[in-house]
């Protein structure tokens, strides 16, 4: 069993990984500019765009978690089914978004308190990535189609390919073309469509050929099918935006600060962001080993796996903190040469060191949760821990210690996370299963 873990896992920590890394980069290249304004203008933007695009990821959720059950039961037709909905009504979602984009923009950043120069820059890098939109989402439901297939390893290279084309045209228009923000859009824009057709041609040669034998129902786009699928995720929706609503008070609380703090957050939070994907390799393969044994109707195995599950997880966590402990100073002369960013960061060292411990059990509980397709649970679970755990801890202890207390409020929203996940799991879907 922890063979089959690994085998799912690997492929899935090394294309998370890319992801941080990616954000990574970028801040290092901007926060080697001259201005602050620059990172802060793409803090403010990432924060509209996580609404955007990761308010969307149940199109990667659902597709990862329902296509594992198809395959665990054995239902070519409908796997073959799920990839061509999911791409169309993520692609249609897509193209809304850069219809509506001028409201969508004035509406969001309406709500950020940060200079009017760094909003501005901000409104520069949105003008340019929105029209990545129809390729991010597409993008969404080739990965989870993938692991829900059990091939983590096209995951990979599919995430692999687009990142680092990504890492090379930001490099190309930031430092040789000096395009600073837009060169950040820019690069990522094209990523996006470039990943897409080769995502598109992993599927077509080597799914394919195999697939078509099988053929599809002829009512892929069908009403009850259309909407069984927004049933699904509907859960999932709520929950991600419950997930973003945390992070982007995080972030404007930082904003209101002042710039050289919320440069300094932006920056801090790297450090769970690169935490979270390699954890999530695991959680990934909960997605699909979970799913696949949910599907399969094989309780014996699908309860081993989730107990190994979490020791793989705790191990990584306890990995992340001591690397945490002893070279948090060194990570952070790499990501920017700031002085003032550098000695304030210093006083929030123990709590980066603490989030892997408060954080792990919360992103494998999400795996395994997606997999058993149990998305009522997961949104009750996330409305509880930013309801009545985050939003009184952010206004309570924000207001005594101002920085300090939103990273107090942000360790017990993981803790909130973790404990109400398992005891949904203990008195409502054991019983299930």
């Amino acid at each position: 069993m922890n063979k089959r873990i690994l085998k799912l896992a690997i492929p899935n920590i090394i294309s998370n990984v890319s992801i941080p890394l990616l954000g990574l980069i970028d801040i290092a290249i901007l926060g080697h500019l001259k201005s602050e304004v620059y990172l802060g203008a793409v803090a403010i933007g990432v924060v509209l765009f996580n609404f955007i695009f990761m308010s969307l990821g149940f199109l990667r959720m659902g597709t990862s978690g329902t296509t594992a059950q198809l395959f665990g039961a054995k239902k070519f037709i409908q796997i073959n089914d799920n990839l061509i909905r999911g791409i169309g009504i993520g692609s249609l979602i897509g193209l809304l978004l850069i219809l509506f984009q001028i409201p969508i923009k004035n509406y969001g950043f309406g709500f950020m308190s940060a200079s009017p120069e760094v909003i501005s820059m901000a409104y520069s890098y949105f003008d340019i990535r929105i029209y990545a939109a129809p390729a991010v989402l597409a993008n969404y439901v080739l990965s989870g189609w993938f692991t829900g297939m059990q091939n983590t390893r096209f995951t990979m290279v599919h995430a692999l390919a687009l990142n680092i084309l990504n890492i090379i045209l930001n490099v190309f228009f930031v430092i040789f073309l000096n395009m600073n923000v837009a060169g950040v859009a820019l690069g990522f824009v094209i990523a996006q469509f470039a990943g897409l057709l080769f995502g598109l041609a992993l599927y077509y040669f080597n799914y394919y050929p195999k697939l078509k034998k099988y053929g599809h129902s002829k009512r892929i786009f069908a009403k009850d099918k259309v909407l069984s699928f927004f049933k699904i995720n509907g859960n999932l929706f709520i929950r991600t935006i419950c997930l973003l609503i945390a992070f982007s008070m995080f972030t404007m609380k930082s904003a209101a600060i002042s710039n050289t703090v919320l440069a300094m957050n932006t920056i801090l939070l790297q450090f769970l962001y690169l935490f979270s994907y390699l954890v999530d390799g695991f959680a990934n393969a909960a997605e699909a080993i979970v799913g696949r044994y949910f599907g399969a109707k094989d309780s014996v195995n699908l309860k081993k796996s989730i107990k190994l599950l979490f020791i793989w997880g705790l191990g990584i966590s306890i990995a992340f903190s001591l690397v945490y402990l002893f070279f948090f100073n060194f990570i952070m002369s790499l990501l920017t040469n700031n002085i003032n960013i550098l000695s304030s960061a210093n006083d929030y060292k123990y709590w980066i060191v603490a989030l892997p411990f408060a954080a792990f059990a919360a992103f494998i509980w999400d795996g395994i949760f997606i997999g058993l397709t149990a998305t009522k649970q997961m949104r009750n679970a996330m409305v509880f821990s930013l309801v009545l755990v985050f939003i009184p801890a952010y206004y309570m202890l924000g207001s005594l210690f101002q920085s300090h207390g939103i990273w107090m409020a942000m360790i017990l929203f993981m803790l909130a996370r973790s404990i109400s996940m398992k005891y949904l799991y203990d008195f409502n879907i054991l019983k299930k299963l």
